[in-house]
């Protein structure tokens, strides 16, 4: 199992977009053990989203699909709303393992 998260800074007012096997962990490392990198110039990160796929072949891809949108808009729809993350998971042909998150 993979996840996709989505992490927000109010702070900043920025998300985040990466992809783990294990989400507590990564979560730790943003908030707290990463230095001089961008997300410990953010703190500190809230989990807005998070999304259960069944390997990392499906999270990168899922990743990559999100980042390569470039628009702040979409990745705010994709936290808000159940619907638009399921759309794109069935147009990636990535079978949804957990209800959004």
């Amino acid at each position: 199992m993979h996840f996709v998260y989505i992490l927000y800074s109010e702070g900043s007012q920025i998300y985040y977009v990466g992809q783990t096997p294990d989400l507590s962990t990564r979560l730790l490392f943003h908030n707290e053990l990463s230095e001089k990198s961008f997300t410990s110039r953010h703190r500190p990160w809230e989990l807005a989203r998070s999304i259960t796929v069944r390997n990392r072949s499906e999270a990168v891809l899922l990743e990559r699909y999100i980042k390569g949108r470039k628009s702040k808009a979409y990745v705010q729809r994709l936290v808000a709303d159940d619907e638009a993350v399921m759309k794109l998971l069935q147009k990636l042909n990535i079978e949804p393992l957990a209800p959004g998150g």
